[in-house]
């Protein structure tokens, strides 16, 4: 039986159609920021802290945007699978991502070479043919 993780993950875009990756610490693969979402709490809710503890990002929820519900294999736990609460979540000109907590690195990058990248498989199945079909914008 495959134990399945639920998170809430956001997709960030800036001005330049650049896409936010992050890399837990003591991973390789490239995904987007988000996290688990704790008993009782709303999707949404774990997204804004989860960005907030990672990040150091103050997202309104104004500015999610629901992309929709997927699953895919966890990137960072073999035999589990995650059902992501996947939102767009509007950047604004001064806003820094600074990698805190458990984050080890988080990159800008196109989305056309974001595939250069050792991805989650959520991230390189999902997230990057959404960009890649404009369904995504800045």
């Amino acid at each position: 039986m495959t134990t399945t993780l639920h998170i809430a993950a956001a997709v960030l875009l800036n001005e330049h159609q650049q896409l936010l990756l992050v890399r837990k610490r003591g991973t390789s693969a490239f995904m987007q920021p988000g996290g688990k979402i704790n008993p009782g709490e709303q999707p949404l809710d774990a997204l804004i802290r989860e960005l907030h503890e990672e990040l150091g990002l103050v997202i309104d929820p104004s500015d999610a945007t629901f992309l929709g519900q997927y699953q895919a294999p966890a990137a960072n736990e073999p035999g589990f699978m995650v059902d992501c609460a996947l939102y767009q979540v509007a950047m604004k000109p001064g806003d820094k991502a600074i990698p805190a907590a458990e984050i080890e690195e988080a990159v800008w990058v196109s989305v056309a070479g974001a595939d250069t990248l050792e991805l989650a498989t959520l991230t390189l199945e999902v997230v990057l043919p959404l960009a890649k079909r404009d369904f995504l914008a800045y």
